[in-house]
């Protein structure tokens, strides 16, 4: 679809809530994946701006910050959308935390210096801000009248992202609302959603990537997203056809879990791709699920500070496997390793940065400002190439990378052969010291099946595979020196592995065994 025309007069959330209102009332923009409930664009207009002028009767004022904290998907959404249209920065906020954890909640709180938390819980004790329990009994506050309290200032509000900091300071990323907008103009265009299509979405909506690439993509586009609480792999495929999805919003650990279909599962009927992010999709698991599946995977890559994409696949014309396809709306290079370096040419690993309109100029705090250079160039901290097809290659973290005396290693080439190995769920490469390398490389694996772990025959089968594929991929200086099986990796909620706690020993393992 066209954008809608701008108007000096309005926050361009509110533009395009009205605009999708008038031309698509009654066409469902939100589903509920577990009951019959939907949200029309003419209730969502409704709905928001009822919330907005809540929020009005409790204080909050445009530019404040206000943290969101809420479990139910169209819940969520609607409360995200409403503090983005009163011209609010909205912090999302892990919903997951059980009561007894909410002590996390207090310290992100203080990390984003909110001015209240939105929560569909009670406060934690002694909390860090005001706190309020949205499903708790509030005077009604009509909606009528709504254009007195509506935000005059098309440039405030935004989101509020944070994550932990290598120097102990909170990264803060601060995404104005335009920048939003564009970003997720980009991803309709580029995914060619029109007012046909509905999404599928069973990522965390506290993370940028459900945020952008699903609720406002689809706002954009006037089309319609089915929200799901989390990803379940049960009746997943009877789901997608019954509510004719025609895209699904994934991560390589669902990817993973879908490559393969249970007797009885019909094929997905109208699903014109799956989108993958957040995370690196294997090549070969990229050709186990096209195969099985016969979807085609969109696999890109992206970070909070861009708004959640920088690359991508092209719809159509050529995916490459194990690439995470081309820029779309954002300026990319690849920098030497170091200053001494020849410059980088075609297939030559060096640092990724990133420039362009939707890519923040700075974080909050000026601990980071050394990952912009003069220019306003940002180092994302991935290592990779671009091909002689202008297709990126990631390879990995620069902070991952493997100096075994002198040579250096990318743990991600090593993780994508193991994980095809038979029995091997997930894997995760590291370095870890040594007296004579410095570091060599140790494989953390979690089996696909638990009670591999309870079968001493079964766990020595399991690493023996790992040691053939290995030796047949790798040179020595190459190969894990060490397989160590897990229970569990440690993820984050999009199915990353965080490998500082692998790093810090934070993992029961359960056998191990020099290869």
């Amino acid at each position: 679809m066209e954008p809608p025309s701008p108007r000096s007069d309005l926050n361009p959330l509110d533009e395009l809530l009205m605009t999708q209102a008038s031309t698509r009332a009654t066409a469902p923009y939100l589903l509920d994946a577990r009951s019959a409930r939907t949200l029309s664009y003419a209730q969502l207009l409704e709905d928001v701006d009822l919330l907005r002028n809540r929020l009005h009767s409790w204080g909050v004022s445009r530019g404040d910050r206000v943290g969101l904290q809420l479990g139910d998907p169209l819940t969520f959404s609607t409360w995200f959308l409403a503090g983005l249209a009163m011209g609010a920065w909205v912090a999302p906020l892990d919903s997951t935390f059980s009561d007894s954890n909410l002590v996390q909640v207090n310290a992100r709180s203080r990390d984003l210096h909110l001015s209240v938390v939105l929560s569909d819980r009670d406060a934690p004790e002694h909390s860090a801000v005001p706190w309020r329990n949205v499903l708790g009994t509030e005077p009604d506050v009509s909606s009528s009248g709504f254009l007195t309290s509506r935000d005059e200032s098309p440039s405030s509000g935004g989101v509020l992202l944070a994550s932990s900091g290598t120097t102990g300071t909170p990264k803060v990323v601060a995404l104005p609302i335009a920048q939003l907008l564009l970003t997720a103009e980009l991803i309709a265009q580029h995914n060619q959603l029109d007012v046909t299509d509905r999404g599928f979405n069973p990522l965390p909506l506290w993370h940028v990537n459900a945020e952008v690439v699903g609720l406002l993509s689809t706002l954009y586009a006037g089309a319609s997203l089915v929200l799901d609480d989390r990803f379940h792999r049960t009746g997943f495929w009877k789901i997608i056809n019954d509510l004719e999805v025609t895209w699904i919003n994934a991560v390589p650990a669902i990817i993973s879990r879908l490559a393969s279909q249970s007797d009885g599962e019909l094929p997905a009927r109208r699903v014109r791709f799956i989108r993958s992010a957040s995370a690196p999709l294997s090549p070969a698991l990229f050709e186990q699920f096209e195969a099985s599946t016969g979807i085609p995977i969109i696999q890109s890559y992206g970070m909070t500070e861009a708004a959640s994409q920088i690359c991508a696949n092209p719809l159509t014309g050529v995916r490459k496997s194990g690439s995470v396809g081309v820029p779309v709306g954002v300026s990319v290079r690849v920098v030497p390793l170091s200053a001494d370096a020849p410059a980088t040419g075609a297939n030559s690993v060096g640092h990724i940065e990133i420039m362009g309109p939707t890519v923040i100029k700075r974080y909050e705090s000026a601990a980071y400002d050394d990952r912009f250079d003069a220019e306003g160039w940002l180092r994302t901290g991935d290592l990779g190439y671009f091909d002689d097809d202008g297709y990126l290659f990631i390879v990995g973290r620069s902070d991952d990378v493997i100096n075994r005396g002198g040579e250096k290693i990318y743990p991600l080439e090593i993780e994508n052969v193991l994980a095809m190995v038979e029995g091997v769920a997930q894997v995760a490469v590291i370095g870890e010291s040594d007296e004579v390398f410095g570091q060599v490389p140790v494989a953390y694996v979690q089996p696909d099946d638990f009670a591999v772990l309870s079968s001493p025959e079964e766990l020595t089968r399991l690493v023996q595979r790992v040691r053939v594929s290995a030796n047949d991929a790798f040179s020595k200086a190459h190969r894990p020196v060490v397989v160590k099986v897990v229970g569990h990796l440690p993820v984050a909620a999009t199915g990353k592995v965080r490998k500082g706690l692998l790093r810090e020993g934070d993992v029961d393992v359960i056998y191990e065994e020099p290869l």
